[in-house]
This record gives C-alpha cells, structure tokens and sequence, in this order.
C-alpha cells in the first residue's frame, strides 16, 4: 500500500469513528445537531474510501464521481446544518434541512449523470473537477464547500466571541446550556481549524502533489474536528444527565 493510501485509509477509519460516536449521541439524545453531523461524517468517510480505492486501484470514472459528490459537495453543508441548528434553534434547522435535502438530491443526480470531457483517468495523479465535468457540478462543490464552510467558521468564531464575554451563543429561539466556557471556546477553535483545513487542499496541492494533498488534509483536517467533539463532549459525569427544556449543550 502507497503512502497515499495508507493515508486515505486513515481518514475512512477516523470519520468512520467519528460518525459512530456521533450517531451514539444520537440515539441517546435525539438532538437534531448530531443527527447531522452523523451523516456528514459519513459522507466524510465515504469520500476518503473513494480516494481510498482510487490510491489503491486507480482512478477510474466512478470512483472520481463517489469522491467529488461526498467530499467537495455534499459532507460541508450538512456539517454546517449542525451549526445552524445549533446557533438559530430547531425551526431554522428543520427549514434549512428541508432546502438541504432537495439540493442535496439535485446535486446527487448532476454529479452522478453529468457528461465528462474524458473517460480516461488511469494516466491522471489526481483528477479535478475542471478537467472533468461542465459547469454544473463544479458550481454545486463551489457554492456548497464554500458557503457551508463560512457557515462553520463564522459560527464557531461568533461562538467563541459570544462565550468570552459571558453570553449564551444562541439566535433567536435557539436556546443553550453551556457548562464549561473553556471547554466550549476550545473546542469551536479545533472545529474552525478542522474546517479551514479541509478547505486548504489547494494550497498544499501545489506543494506535496494533489494526491497527497487530498489525503493530508483529509486525515488532518478529520481528526482535529474529532478533538473538537471529543472536547465538547468531555464532561464530568454529574453533568451529562443535566437537562434543560430547550436546551441544547456542545
């Protein structure tokens, strides 16, 4: 197995991790921001095993259109859902979620139908978006990668911002309990940084080589989200059982 793989295998087994501990919140708690998180997750996971194979056997048609619609456009946005569910409350996270779910299923049918310029990639190291497809599919990965990622960002930084000067980081009808301020400032820190590393691809592609730049950033990018989960949900015991009406605690 290349290094490349080696590293795409990495970042399938720790956003599969990751998605499994999520979704475990999930079921015990039933709160609409770590129902989407679980699934973006697993889309994360299911792009690096895209990459994953392709390191392994070769970039092929298939493989190229799993990796570009489950890592540059869908994983983001629902990543951000749980941030807008989380800032602005249960009705602002339900109607955004709506609207995700049928761009979703639109960009779904583009991506998976959408005519190529080529349908040899076997002699390409890493095949882009441009190279491939028209304009469609590329404009779905600009505006869902790129917006999603603002969403995630400024939330966390807003977060952050809100919790330093003893406010509670809610919109609106959203309501939070937050138990530890350090904690909380800590961990939306590791998920802004996660967030702009995933985002940074470009940037080392242009110095390691667009293969191992994908697989760098996937593994790196991946993880430090993780830590910002494990952080947030780090408490101690007598206040994992706290429940406030309305609530929701990161």
């Amino acid at each position: 197995m290349t290094l490349n793989a080696a590293l795409a295998a990495a970042a399938t087994l720790v956003a599969l991790a990751f998605s499994i501990a999520t979704f475990d919140r999930w079921l015990r708690r039933r709160r609409p921001h770590d129902g989407a998180w679980s699934f973006s997750l697993l889309l994360f996971a299911l792009g690096s095993l895209a990459l994953w194979w392709a390191e392994a056997r070769g970039w092929s048609l298939g493989s190229f259109r799993v990796f570009f619609l489950a890592g540059a456009v869908l994983n983001v946005p629902w990543l951000a859902l749980g941030t807008v569910y989380l800032l602005f409350g249960p009705r602002v996270g339900y109607i955004t979620k709506q609207w995700l779910i049928g761009l979703s299923g639109a960009a779904v049918g583009v991506v998976l139908i959408a005519p190529t310029k080529s349908r040899d990639l076997g002699q390409l190291a890493m095949p882009q978006g441009s190279e491939l497809f028209g304009v469609a599919p590329r404009v779905f990965a600009a505006v869902g990668s790129g917006v999603a990622a603002v969403v995630i960002i400024g939330g966390a930084v807003w977060s952050i911002i809100r919790v330093v000067r003893g406010r509670v980081p809610a919109v609106g009808e959203a309501q939070r309990h937050i138990t530890n301020a350090r904690r909380h400032a800590t961990s939306n820190t590791l998920i802004a940084i996660g967030t702009l590393v995933l985002s940074g691809s470009g940037t080392l592609a242009g110095r390691m080589g667009e293969d191992r730049a994908f697989a760098i950033t996937l593994l790196v990018g991946i993880v430090v989200l993780f830590s910002g989960f494990l952080v947030a949900s780090t408490q101690p015991k007598s206040m994992n059982d706290k429940r406030i009406t309305g609530a929701s605690a990161k």
